[in-house]
């Protein structure tokens, strides 16, 4: 099963199609980042995406790190 999860960027709904698994946690995810009930303009979009990967880059440095505490 999937779930339809909506948000309006620059005056344009657009939803997405997503697991049932996964929704909970991306509608979490998208309520911290974006106006769930309103617009969002494309430089809300820009910041949610580049603290993304920045939260992305922290994970990786994080698992290097203890991969390479699990080698010794």
């Amino acid at each position: 099963m999937s779930k339809k999860l909506g948000l309006y960027i620059a005056g344009r709904r657009f939803d997405v199609d997503i697991d049932d698994g996964f929704a909970p946690f991306l509608e979490q995810q998208m309520r911290k980042d974006f106006n769930i009930d309103g617009n969002n303009d494309l430089k809300v979009l820009l910041q949610a995406y580049v603290r993304k990967n920045h939260e992305l880059y922290l994970q990786e440095k994080k698992i290097e790190e203890i991969t390479k505490t699990l080698e010794i």
